[in-house]
């Protein structure tokens, strides 16, 4: 930690690099999207978890009470931000229904990471009087026996589908999530037809970073993972307008989208850049707070300091801003867009800020520097404020896909404005 008195020169505690925050420190942007370990407590072992979480105790997890506390932080630091409530397993967090209404209450967007196997009826039924507005379920294949021993219980899958199932039929919206590895990269085609036969609005493909039990897993090599990438790039393209395809912890895949699909809303929205201390932050069962769950914890504590103070001026947070890369992350003409992995660069033994050593693109240097961000969403299409604010109310992961969907119908009728009434029609549409 940097003493009180020495505000603007700093060392990150992640990579023992100095920065010179006086020349390089940008201004801190909110938050939009914080995710929330509420407990390590799990009823599955899965063999990658970041958090080493399997006991059933909750030892150590904040009270009911301090949780509220956490969460009027959260709600001080950004009232519009989403919150991400996970574990291990946030289901078995007694006062879980309670915290998702509280934070509800106060304008937060909440959403369920679960492992889907204690979902049913019952409980979608309370995860809607909580204002849940969407829930993220991990489901790593179409095989059950795969994806059993994945996450360490027999009869996992099974579970996992039924409480599917339950949500779909209480129309609670979901996503299905799953890590990819050498064994089942190539089922995800399978697993992104499955996600869209079930309900799902999105599908996220998360690339492990080796980081709690997983560190000593076998990861894809760099080869595989770009193979991986723009398998999902053509997926993403194929199924733009039945069921949004993300890449997540590969930041790589906006420029591999933009080599398939340069009209993709990936691209145009700059969706898939790693957002670690720039628009995301994590909070731990233990109230510890890193730029994402895949950073070790620092000693930012909301037990010590407030969340606002740990955003704007934890060292790590601050370098993350600067996007002061080093080796190839600083010659890429990406660089601007894309950036890397930082927690791959961290956990490889290289620093922070260095670069990401999944990567196999070799720059073609900052002077073709490749800028994506701030592209318009559709040409010559404007929203109007009452429009923007009603698309505003869309759960986060469907935003994109929902406001790609409203261009399409716009463009196809010659229009060029979007209002409430234009967006009113194609919902009664879709409900036809």
């Amino acid at each position: 930690m940097q003493p009180d008195d020495e505000p603007d020169r700093g060392v990150s505690p992640l990579t023992m690099r100095p920065f010179d925050y006086a020349k390089t420190t940008v201004e801190a942007p909110l938050p939009y999207l914080i995710s929330w370990n509420i407990t390590k407590r799990c009823n599955l072992k899965c063999a990658h978890c970041y958090l080493d979480a399997s006991e059933l105790e909750g030892r150590g997890e904040t009270s009911t009470e301090e949780a509220k506390r956490v969460i009027a932080e959260i709600a001080s630091l950004n009232p519009s931000s989403m919150l991400i409530l996970t574990g291990g397993e946030p289901l078995l967090r007694p006062d879980c229904f309670e915290l998702a209404a509280e934070a509800s209450s106060k304008g937060l967007m909440v959403v369920i990471g679960t492992n889907g196997t204690l979902l049913d009826d019952n409980i979608a039924a309370k995860l809607i009087d909580g204002g849940v507005k969407g829930v993220g379920i991990s489901l790593d294949s179409t095989t059950p026996s795969y994806h059993d021993r994945f996450r360490g219980v027999e009869g996992a899958w099974n579970k996992t589908v039924f409480g599917i199932e339950a949500l779909k039929r209480r129309a609670v919206p979901f996503q299905l999530q799953l890590t990819v590895t050498k064994e089942n990269r190539e089922d995800i085609p399978r697993i992104i037809e499955f996600a869209r036969e079930k309900g799902a609005k999105a599908i996220n493909i998360f690339f492990l970073v080796c980081t709690g039990r997983g560190q000593d897993m076998t990861d894809l090599s760099p080869q595989e993972y770009e193979e991986t990438m723009t398998c999902l790039a053509s997926a993403e393209k194929e199924f733009e307008d039945r069921i949004m395809v993300r890449a997540r912890c590969a930041p790589h895949f906006l420029r591999v989208v933009a080599g398939l699909n340069p009209e993709s809303g990936i691209v145009k929205g700059h969706t898939s850049g790693c957002i670690a201390g720039s628009g995301y932050l994590r909070i731990t069962p233990d109230n510890e707070v890193t730029p994402c769950p895949y950073m070790p914890a620092t000693g930012a504590s909301l037990r010590t300091k407030s969340l606002k103070d740990i955003w704007n001026n934890e060292p790590a947070f601050r370098a993350l801003r600067t996007r002061d890369y080093s080796g190839k992350c600083r010659d890429c003409e990406f660089s601007g867009a894309c950036g890397g992995c930082r927690a791959r660069a961290l956990s490889s033994g290289n620093t922070l800020m260095g670069e990401d050593p999944w990567c196999v693109y070799e720059p073609a240097g900052k002077k073709q520097n490749v800028v994506m961000k701030g592209l318009p969403a559709s040409a010559g299409t404007e929203w109007t404020k009452e429009a923007q604010e009603r698309l505003s109310a869309v759960p986060a992961f469907l935003r994109q896909m929902v406001k790609n969907g409203v261009e399409k119908y716009a463009a196809s009728k010659g229009l060029k404005t979007i209002t409430p009434d234009i967006m009113a029609e194609i919902k009664k549409r879709a409900s036809r």
